[in-house]
């Protein structure tokens, strides 16, 4: 396995509480119905969220996505930032975690199957459990190995790429999967134009020369924690530059990165036929990263 995730203990079967339309639910009796819209449509979105030292990091942030997620989906969910803020604490608090990760998620449900479904009821759920770095320190030190995805991530007119939904994710785990069957940690997916994306779940940097270059948004999802690395690399007087970055124009870089929720900083080592090193600024930035994270409220 490259990843430290416990993924033999089965999701559906553990102890603890889920936060379920508004109340706290054990584990096992937090279900949904095989004709759930969410489940056939793909109409649900979601967060992936970290809690350090009992502290969700950048909560507000991730509630607020949430809730601009949905709209984008063209529903609502019943409840305020605030709410949605408190429901995650609470749920922190009820599984005895200070250490975790967060997944709240907001669906349709099965009062109409069928494309239309504007009547059904919007759900909402808030699950947390331990999950610890998402790559070995092994891997971490010598960076992880990516291939080419396949795939490419959609332009924002034939997809809702400003959303965090689950469709979007459909060829990300197919991607993934089929890299790590190849050997490789993960997948580099190019966008509709044939330039530099991200990952399959984490957005991704470049070191050129010093200066940090990172591709622009426009057609996936500008992550929280990238944005808090840019600031991060800023605070340090690193020029970081947004741009159109096409695949050969790896061949300039010395360090690569990933950044995500699950993957926090993650050095790379290889992707394709491209090698990097990780290096001093990664280094550095993960290390302020961790102070951030960790820093006394």
């Amino acid at each position: 396995m490259s990843t430290t995730t416990p993924a033999l203990i089965p999701f559906d079967d553990r102890d603890g509480f889920i936060w379920f339309d508004g109340r706290l639910t054990p584990w096992r009796d937090a279900k949904v119905h095989a004709l759930t819209h969410a489940l056939h449509y793909a109409s649900a979105v979601f967060e992936g969220e970290r809690a350090y030292s009992g502290m969700i990091f950048k909560s507000r942030e991730h509630s607020e996505r949430l809730k601009k997620s949905a709209e984008i989906l063209d529903f609502e969910i019943p409840y305020t930032v605030e709410e949605i803020d408190r429901a995650k604490a609470e749920t922190l608090k009820a599984n005895n975690l200070t250490d975790g990760y967060l997944r709240p998620i907001a669906w349709r449900g099965s009062e109409m199957m069928g494309v239309a479904a504007q009547a059904n009821r919007i759900h909402l759920a808030i699950a947390a459990w331990a999950w610890p770095s998402y790559f070995s320190p092994e891997l971490r030190a010598k960076g992880i190995r990516l291939c080419m995805a396949k795939y490419r991530r959609p332009a924002p007119d034939t997809a809702p790429t400003a959303s965090k939904a689950a469709g979007l994710y459909m060829i990300c785990t197919i991607s993934k999967h089929e890299a790590e069957r190849a050997g490789y940690q993960d997948a580099m997916m190019l966008d509709y134009r044939g330039q530099i994306a991200e990952a399959t779940g984490a957005n991704v940097f470049f070191v050129m020369n010093g200066e940090i270059h990172t591709p622009k948004p426009d057609c996936f999802l500008d992550g929280i924690t990238r944005k808090t690395v840019m600031d991060l690399a800023r605070a340090r007087q690193l020029k970081v530059i947004e741009r159109a970055i096409m695949p050969e124009e790896m061949a300039n870089a010395s360090e690569c990165f990933l950044t995500g929720t699950a993957a926090e900083i993650t050095p790379v080592g290889e992707i394709d036929r491209y090698k990097f090193t990780p290096g001093k600024v990664t280094q550095a930035l993960w290390d302020d990263f961790q102070d951030l994270v960790r820093k006394p409220v």
